[in-house]
């Protein structure tokens, strides 16, 4: 049995599935890890989210800030944007199984010494307090009333973490965090304007700012970043939409396997 962690597929379709060719992935055995947006930008989002839902308890997935989109759009209560491509999604007759499915997947995987979440963690979250915040979220989205959490989910205030924070301010914050940060202060301020390789001044890599012993970190989010593998850390998002690569790496061995894709949008277009 092996477990493969793999960046964001983002629509990919085609790509992904000559990965998991090359890796020889079993589905009797193998388990697979997706660090999030499996949908969005790229141009076969209902694919991908049939055939990842249809792994059952072979696939983990954590949502991404695109997945959320998606299952906001879906409850109507997120205008469509020129540049998102789930349209397919969206008009599919098994669109609402999928959005169910996809809207009850986590915001953080915690096992064994790996810890998996699509943008990133504060610097005072240790990997116990982050897993427990993102299960807020996540009785939240799978809460009846789940309408009224993502009315009130997009923002970017409060910009920085305190544990006083209550209601939706509250949860907003740990949704930006997991699903959006890239660089952030030395006191937790998030940053959400700053794509690229650069921080802001007075900002630095969240991940940079994460000290201590704990779980290998692995995320996605910055395809500027591209892949960055440490012993502390794995950055996975190798910009597969964008005409980079789609990367699978086994955790057992740190085996990095990539495929390469045409692209499927101008570079600078967004994130």
């Amino acid at each position: 049995m092996a477990t493969y962690a793999i960046g964001d597929v983002q629509g990919c379709f085609d790509e992904l599935q000559a990965l998991l060719g090359v890796i020889g992935f079993d589905r009797s055995r193998d388990r697979l890890w997706f660090v999030g947006d499996l949908v969005n930008r790229g141009p076969k989002s209902l694919e991908v989210l049939r055939f990842v839902r249809s792994l059952g308890e072979r696939a983990t997935v954590v949502l991404g800030n695109h997945d959320l989109h998606l299952v906001a759009q879906h409850a109507g209560v997120e205008r469509r944007r020129a540049d998102d491509s789930f349209g397919d999604v969206l008009a599919a007759p098994d669109a609402d199984a999928l959005v169910a499915w996809l809207r009850t997947r986590p915001l953080m995987h915690v096992e064994g010494g790996w810890a998996m979440v699509h943008a990133g963690l504060l610097p005072d979250w240790s990997v116990p307090k982050a897993r427990a915040l993102a299960r807020e979220v996540e009785q939240a989205l799978a809460a009846p009333n789940y309408r009224e959490f993502l009315a009130h989910l997009y923002g970017s205030r409060p910009a920085r973490w305190s544990d006083a924070l209550a209601g939706w301010d509250r949860l907003r914050a740990i949704v930006n965090a997991m699903t959006r940060m890239r660089f952030c202060a030395p006191d937790g301020t998030m940053d959400f304007e700053a794509t690229g390789r650069e921080p802001p001044p007075g900002f630095r890599p969240w991940f940079e700012l994460r000290s201590g012993p704990e779980p290998v970190l692995v995320f996605g989010h910055w395809s500027a970043l591209g892949l960055v593998l440490t012993a502390r850390y794995c950055a996975l998002d190798s910009g597969c939409v964008w005409g980079g690569a789609l990367s699978a790496l086994r955790l057992e061995d740190r085996w990095l396997v990539q495929v390469p894709s045409p692209g499927y949008r101008p570079i600078g277009a967004g994130a």
